[in-house]
Protein backbone atom coordinates (compact mmCIF):
# COMPACT_ATOMS: atom_id res chain seq x y z
CA UNK A 1 0.00 0.00 0.00
CA UNK A 2 1.16 3.53 -0.75
CA UNK A 3 2.66 4.92 2.52
CA UNK A 4 0.58 8.12 2.44
CA UNK A 5 -2.62 6.15 1.82
CA UNK A 6 -1.60 3.74 4.58
CA UNK A 7 -1.11 6.66 6.95
CA UNK A 8 -4.53 8.10 6.04
CA UNK A 9 -6.25 4.75 6.65
CA UNK A 10 -4.45 4.35 9.98
CA UNK A 11 -5.41 7.82 11.17
CA UNK A 12 -9.08 7.18 10.38
CA UNK A 13 -8.93 3.88 12.29
CA UNK A 14 -7.35 5.32 15.45
CA UNK A 15 -9.80 8.23 15.35
CA UNK A 16 -12.47 5.79 16.54
CA UNK A 17 -10.55 5.26 19.80
CA UNK A 18 -12.01 8.16 21.86
CA UNK A 19 -15.50 7.29 20.58
CA UNK A 20 -15.21 3.64 21.62
CA UNK A 21 -13.62 4.57 24.97
CA UNK A 22 -16.52 6.92 25.66
CA UNK A 23 -19.09 4.27 24.72
CA UNK A 24 -17.45 1.55 26.81
CA UNK A 25 -18.63 1.28 30.40
CA UNK A 26 -15.09 0.95 31.75
CA UNK A 27 -12.20 3.10 32.94
CA UNK A 28 -9.90 4.49 30.24
CA UNK A 29 -6.98 2.37 31.46
CA UNK A 30 -9.05 -0.84 31.33
CA UNK A 31 -10.14 0.13 27.84
CA UNK A 32 -6.49 0.69 26.92
CA UNK A 33 -5.54 -2.74 28.27
CA UNK A 34 -8.27 -4.50 26.31
CA UNK A 35 -7.40 -2.50 23.20
CA UNK A 36 -3.81 -3.76 23.36
CA UNK A 37 -4.63 -7.23 24.66
CA UNK A 38 -7.34 -7.99 22.11
CA UNK A 39 -5.16 -6.45 19.40
CA UNK A 40 -2.36 -8.87 20.31
CA UNK A 41 -4.75 -11.84 20.39
CA UNK A 42 -5.87 -10.93 16.86
CA UNK A 43 -2.28 -10.60 15.63
CA UNK A 44 -0.80 -13.61 17.42
CA UNK A 45 -2.30 -16.58 15.47
CA UNK A 46 -1.18 -15.22 12.08
CA UNK A 47 2.23 -14.16 13.38
CA UNK A 48 2.90 -17.46 15.13
CA UNK A 49 2.07 -19.47 12.00
CA UNK A 50 3.17 -17.24 9.11
CA UNK A 51 5.84 -14.88 10.45
CA UNK A 52 9.41 -15.45 11.62
CA UNK A 53 9.34 -13.84 15.06
CA UNK A 54 12.97 -14.34 16.03
CA UNK A 55 14.92 -11.10 16.23
CA UNK A 56 18.44 -10.05 17.14
CA UNK A 57 18.56 -9.26 20.85
CA UNK A 58 18.98 -5.51 20.22
CA UNK A 59 15.90 -5.28 17.98
CA UNK A 60 13.87 -7.48 20.35
CA UNK A 61 14.67 -5.19 23.29
CA UNK A 62 13.89 -2.07 21.24
CA UNK A 63 10.53 -3.49 20.11
CA UNK A 64 9.63 -4.36 23.71
CA UNK A 65 10.79 -0.90 24.85
CA UNK A 66 8.62 0.71 22.16
CA UNK A 67 5.64 -1.21 23.53
CA UNK A 68 6.36 -0.04 27.08
CA UNK A 69 6.69 3.56 25.89
CA UNK A 70 3.40 3.37 23.95
CA UNK A 71 1.60 1.90 26.98
CA UNK A 72 3.18 4.52 29.26
CA UNK A 73 1.95 7.26 26.93
CA UNK A 74 -1.62 5.93 27.21
CA UNK A 75 -1.37 5.53 30.99
CA UNK A 76 0.18 8.96 31.62
CA UNK A 77 -2.31 10.73 29.37
CA UNK A 78 -5.27 9.00 31.03
CA UNK A 79 -4.02 10.00 34.46
CA UNK A 80 -3.60 13.59 33.24
CA UNK A 81 -7.28 13.60 32.28
CA UNK A 82 -8.19 13.08 35.93
CA UNK A 83 -6.06 16.04 37.04
CA UNK A 84 -6.84 18.67 34.41
CA UNK A 85 -9.50 19.36 31.80
CA UNK A 86 -9.78 17.06 28.78
CA UNK A 87 -9.41 20.01 26.40
CA UNK A 88 -6.16 21.24 27.97
CA UNK A 89 -4.79 17.70 28.21
CA UNK A 90 -5.61 17.04 24.55
CA UNK A 91 -4.02 20.30 23.43
CA UNK A 92 -0.78 19.72 25.35
CA UNK A 93 -0.57 16.04 24.36
CA UNK A 94 -0.71 17.12 20.71
CA UNK A 95 2.66 18.86 21.03
CA UNK A 96 4.26 15.55 19.95
CA UNK A 97 5.30 16.90 16.48
CA UNK A 98 7.43 19.55 18.19
CA UNK A 99 9.25 16.87 20.18
CA UNK A 100 9.73 14.74 17.06
CA UNK A 101 11.28 17.69 15.21
CA UNK A 102 13.61 18.48 18.11
CA UNK A 103 14.63 14.85 18.68
CA UNK A 104 15.26 14.34 14.97
CA UNK A 105 17.77 17.16 15.09
CA UNK A 106 19.35 16.44 18.48
CA UNK A 107 19.71 12.67 18.02
CA UNK A 108 20.11 12.34 14.26
CA UNK A 109 21.22 15.83 13.19
CA UNK A 110 18.37 16.00 10.70
CA UNK A 111 16.64 19.32 10.26
CA UNK A 112 12.89 19.13 9.81
CA UNK A 113 12.86 22.15 7.50
CA UNK A 114 10.81 25.33 7.30
CA UNK A 115 7.71 23.66 5.88
CA UNK A 116 7.50 21.29 8.84
CA UNK A 117 7.84 24.03 11.45
CA UNK A 118 5.48 26.35 9.58
CA UNK A 119 2.90 23.57 9.23
CA UNK A 120 3.33 22.58 12.89
CA UNK A 121 2.75 26.17 14.04
CA UNK A 122 -0.38 26.43 11.88
CA UNK A 123 -1.70 23.05 13.04
CA UNK A 124 -1.13 23.81 16.74
CA UNK A 125 -2.85 27.16 16.25
CA UNK A 126 -5.77 25.19 14.82
CA UNK A 127 -5.73 22.92 17.89
CA UNK A 128 -5.92 25.99 20.15
CA UNK A 129 -8.93 27.25 18.20
CA UNK A 130 -10.52 23.78 18.23
CA UNK A 131 -10.27 23.24 22.00
CA UNK A 132 -11.02 26.88 22.81
CA UNK A 133 -8.86 29.93 23.37
CA UNK A 134 -10.34 30.38 26.86
CA UNK A 135 -8.73 27.13 27.97
CA UNK A 136 -5.35 28.52 26.97
CA UNK A 137 -5.94 31.87 28.68
CA UNK A 138 -6.85 30.13 31.93
CA UNK A 139 -4.08 27.58 31.64
CA UNK A 140 -2.61 26.64 35.02
CA UNK A 141 0.59 24.70 35.54
CA UNK A 142 -0.32 21.66 37.62
CA UNK A 143 0.49 17.97 37.73
CA UNK A 144 -2.15 17.19 35.09
CA UNK A 145 -0.55 19.63 32.66
CA UNK A 146 2.92 18.22 33.33
CA UNK A 147 1.67 14.67 32.76
CA UNK A 148 0.00 15.68 29.49
CA UNK A 149 3.30 17.21 28.39
CA UNK A 150 5.01 13.97 29.39
CA UNK A 151 2.49 12.02 27.31
CA UNK A 152 3.31 14.13 24.26
CA UNK A 153 7.02 13.42 24.77
CA UNK A 154 6.39 9.67 25.12
CA UNK A 155 4.27 9.65 21.96
CA UNK A 156 7.06 11.39 20.05
CA UNK A 157 9.65 9.02 21.50
CA UNK A 158 7.57 6.04 20.33
CA UNK A 159 7.47 7.43 16.78
CA UNK A 160 11.23 8.07 16.73
CA UNK A 161 12.09 4.68 18.25
CA UNK A 162 9.70 2.69 16.08
CA UNK A 163 11.03 4.49 12.99
CA UNK A 164 14.51 3.17 13.72
CA UNK A 165 13.38 -0.39 14.46
CA UNK A 166 11.06 -0.60 11.45
CA UNK A 167 14.01 0.06 9.14
CA UNK A 168 15.21 -3.45 10.04
CA UNK A 169 12.14 -5.31 11.31
CA UNK A 170 8.90 -6.23 9.51
CA UNK A 171 5.82 -4.37 10.72
CA UNK A 172 3.95 -7.44 12.00
CA UNK A 173 7.01 -8.75 13.88
CA UNK A 174 7.46 -5.35 15.52
CA UNK A 175 3.75 -5.19 16.37
CA UNK A 176 3.73 -8.72 17.85
CA UNK A 177 6.43 -7.92 20.41
CA UNK A 178 5.60 -4.27 21.10
CA UNK A 179 1.86 -4.87 21.60
CA UNK A 180 2.63 -7.84 23.86
CA UNK A 181 4.80 -5.59 26.04
CA UNK A 182 2.10 -2.91 26.09
CA UNK A 183 -0.58 -5.43 27.08
CA UNK A 184 1.40 -6.87 29.99
CA UNK A 185 2.38 -3.41 31.26
CA UNK A 186 -1.20 -2.09 31.15
CA UNK A 187 -2.52 -5.27 32.80
CA UNK A 188 -0.09 -4.76 35.69
CA UNK A 189 -1.25 -1.16 36.12
CA UNK A 190 -4.91 -2.21 36.13
CA UNK A 191 -4.22 -4.95 38.69
CA UNK A 192 -2.26 -2.57 40.94
CA UNK A 193 -5.13 -0.07 40.77
CA UNK A 194 -7.67 -2.84 41.49
CA UNK A 195 -9.59 -1.95 38.33
CA UNK A 196 -12.49 -4.15 37.31
CA UNK A 197 -11.35 -6.44 34.49
CA UNK A 198 -14.46 -8.59 34.05
CA UNK A 199 -18.25 -8.57 34.35
CA UNK A 200 -18.90 -5.98 31.65
CA UNK A 201 -22.04 -5.87 29.54
CA UNK A 202 -22.06 -7.12 25.95
CA UNK A 203 -21.98 -3.63 24.46
CA UNK A 204 -18.78 -2.82 26.35
CA UNK A 205 -17.14 -6.04 25.13
CA UNK A 206 -18.07 -5.08 21.56
CA UNK A 207 -16.36 -1.73 22.13
CA UNK A 208 -13.26 -3.47 23.51
CA UNK A 209 -13.14 -5.69 20.41
CA UNK A 210 -13.56 -2.63 18.18
CA UNK A 211 -10.63 -0.92 19.90
CA UNK A 212 -8.43 -3.97 19.44
CA UNK A 213 -9.42 -4.77 15.85
CA UNK A 214 -9.94 -1.29 14.39
CA UNK A 215 -7.80 1.08 16.46
CA UNK A 216 -4.87 -1.16 17.37
CA UNK A 217 -4.54 -3.74 14.59
CA UNK A 218 -5.91 -1.95 11.51
CA UNK A 219 -4.83 1.47 12.79
CA UNK A 220 -1.29 0.85 13.93
CA UNK A 221 -0.32 -1.79 11.37
CA UNK A 222 -1.03 0.79 8.66
CA UNK A 223 0.54 3.69 10.60
CA UNK A 224 3.68 1.68 11.35
CA UNK A 225 3.86 0.79 7.65
CA UNK A 226 3.79 4.53 6.92
CA UNK A 227 6.41 5.23 9.61
CA UNK A 228 8.67 2.70 7.88
CA UNK A 229 8.60 4.69 4.62
CA UNK A 230 7.84 8.33 5.52
CA UNK A 231 9.72 10.90 7.55
CA UNK A 232 8.89 10.68 11.25
CA UNK A 233 8.25 14.43 11.34
CA UNK A 234 5.55 14.21 8.67
CA UNK A 235 3.89 11.23 10.34
CA UNK A 236 3.80 13.03 13.70
CA UNK A 237 2.14 16.14 12.30
CA UNK A 238 -0.33 14.10 10.24
CA UNK A 239 -1.41 12.25 13.39
CA UNK A 240 -2.96 15.50 14.64
CA UNK A 241 -5.68 14.78 12.11
CA UNK A 242 -7.10 12.10 14.41
CA UNK A 243 -8.45 14.79 16.76
CA UNK A 244 -10.29 16.46 13.88
CA UNK A 245 -11.72 13.18 12.54
CA UNK A 246 -12.76 12.10 16.04
CA UNK A 247 -14.67 15.36 16.48
CA UNK A 248 -16.65 14.75 13.29
CA UNK A 249 -17.21 11.07 14.13
CA UNK A 250 -18.70 12.18 17.45
CA UNK A 251 -21.32 14.15 15.53
CA UNK A 252 -22.57 11.02 13.77
CA UNK A 253 -21.97 8.39 16.44
CA UNK A 254 -22.56 10.32 19.69
CA UNK A 255 -24.97 12.99 18.41
CA UNK A 256 -22.60 15.73 19.53
CA UNK A 257 -22.71 19.16 17.89
CA UNK A 258 -19.77 21.03 16.43
CA UNK A 259 -19.50 24.74 17.14
CA UNK A 260 -18.23 27.21 14.56
CA UNK A 261 -14.85 27.60 16.32
CA UNK A 262 -14.38 23.82 16.35
CA UNK A 263 -14.99 23.67 12.60
CA UNK A 264 -12.68 26.65 12.03
CA UNK A 265 -9.98 25.06 14.18
CA UNK A 266 -10.29 21.81 12.26
CA UNK A 267 -9.80 23.64 8.95
CA UNK A 268 -6.66 25.35 10.31
CA UNK A 269 -5.27 22.01 11.54
CA UNK A 270 -5.84 20.52 8.08
CA UNK A 271 -4.10 23.51 6.51
CA UNK A 272 -1.09 23.04 8.77
CA UNK A 273 -0.83 19.35 7.92
CA UNK A 274 -1.15 20.16 4.22
CA UNK A 275 1.77 22.60 4.44
CA UNK A 276 4.12 19.87 5.71
CA UNK A 277 3.21 17.69 2.71
CA UNK A 278 3.18 20.61 0.28
CA UNK A 279 6.44 19.76 -1.38
CA UNK A 280 8.72 16.75 -1.25
CA UNK A 281 11.95 17.36 0.64
CA UNK A 282 15.10 15.37 0.17
CA UNK A 283 15.62 14.43 3.81
CA UNK A 284 17.19 11.20 4.95
CA UNK A 285 14.90 8.84 6.81
CA UNK A 286 15.54 8.42 10.48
Amino acid sequence: MNPKLSLAVGIVCISFSPILVKLADASPLVSAFYRMGIGWVILAPYCLVKVELKLPLKDMLLALLAGLIFASDIAVWNVSLTLTSATVSTLVANLAPVWVGLMSYLFFKRKAGRLFWTGTLIAITGMVILVGINNLLHLKVNLGLILALGASFLYALYIILSKGVLQRVATLVFMFWSVLASSIFLLLICVLQHDQLAHYDLATWYNFIGMGAICQVAGWVTINHAIMHLEATKVSIALLLQTVIAAFLAVFLLNEKLQFMEIAGSVVVLAGIAVTFLKPRKLNNL
